[in-house]
């Protein structure tokens, strides 16, 4: 009998912590538990810290996730509570992501401030955007438009937004839901023609790998139709070797036992690209991502990826 409060990690972002508070609420009714049985503990890690950069300049995705997992490793704590699109398709030895919550909206969402929609925006607007896939679809879109980085939390990204530093900027849907903040979107972008980071607005629980105490408690709330859309598009990105260097979207829906990917890699200015889709049985869902990866790469050539490095 567990008598130790569960001691969950996380990003202190006011997104993340309300990620670690539905992991917790979920674990909490899944096994008729009560609150003093969990601890939420907050951590900085190094992509928090620095926002003057864009994610590719400083290190890649890793470092949202670096502290959460030193202290997994050190059993400082049962498990950690992560967006899955921040997470390396490449986890340290030891860990792996154990269980997903049900998955939020996938599609990105404009908040405009001159236009609703980013193609309305002016002649020569300036959007902001962190993540090199937006850039580049909004320069496949747009190609007049000028794209700058715009780091920080969802509440940074808007008060530079209003301050009128862009024009508009992008987020994820699933963030704004969560947040409670649905009413700042301008826009939602069709994930057929703007498709979202894989794994996008799907919260997922790292722990140690046979830590059969700590599985067995996430088992419970693992939804396993995330489970296996996540499990594809994060095979689709490690094919692609996949980081925040690489404009790469995809998404993967199942029907019945069945599952559907769509997937693109580009250019980071928008000119050219290369998709793909592709389905097959749910059983197989990491093998059809890593399948789609190798086409697109195949078809590709390395030329195709030699200015991003």
């Amino acid at each position: 009998m567990q008598t130790k409060p569960f001691r969950i990690g996380t990003r202190g972002s006011p997104l993340a912590l309300a990620q670690a508070h539905e992991a917790r609420d979920r674990l909490m009714a899944a096994h008729h538990l009560p609150e003093e049985m969990f601890e939420i503990v907050v951590l900085s890690t190094k992509g928090d810290r620095i926002t003057d950069r864009s994610l590719a300049e400083i290190g890649g995705k890793g470092l949202f996730t670096e502290e959460l997992e030193q202290k997994l490793v050190s059993a400082e704590l049962d498990f950690a509570v992560h967006s899955t699109k921040d997470m390396p398709t490449h986890l340290p030895d030891g860990l792996h992501l154990a269980a997903y919550l049900p998955r939020e909206d996938i599609r990105d969402a404009v908040v405009g401030r001159t236009a609703p929609k980013l193609i309305d925006l002016p002649h020569g607007a300036t959007v902001g955007s962190s993540s090199l896939r937006r850039q580049a679809l909004i320069r496949r879109m747009r190609p007049d438009i000028n794209v700058i980085t715009f780091r920080g939390s969802v509440e940074t990204r808007l008060r530079k937004l209003e301050e009128g530093q862009v024009d508009a900027t992008l987020l994820a849907l699933a963030g704004l839901k969560r947040l409670g903040k649905v009413e700042v979107l301008t826009d939602i972008l069709d994930p057929d023609t703007f498709p979202p980071a894989p794994a996008q607005g799907a919260i997922c629980i790292e722990s140690r790998i046979g830590d059969t105490r700590i599985d067995d408690l996430l088992a419970a709330v693992n939804d396993a139709a995330t489970f296996d859309t996540v499990s594809c598009e994060r095979a689709f990105l490690a094919a692609l070797d996949g980081s925040c260097r690489t404009p790469i979207g995809g998404y993967a829906v199942c029907e019945g036992d069945l599952i559907r990917f769509s997937g693109l890699i580009i250019t980071p200015d928008g000119r050219s690209q290369h998709a793909v889709t592709t389905d097959g049985h749910r059983r197989d869902a990491a093998a059809l991502g890593t399948r789609a990866g190798q086409d697109v790469r195949a078809r590709a050539g390395s030329a195709f990826f030699d200015d991003w490095h």
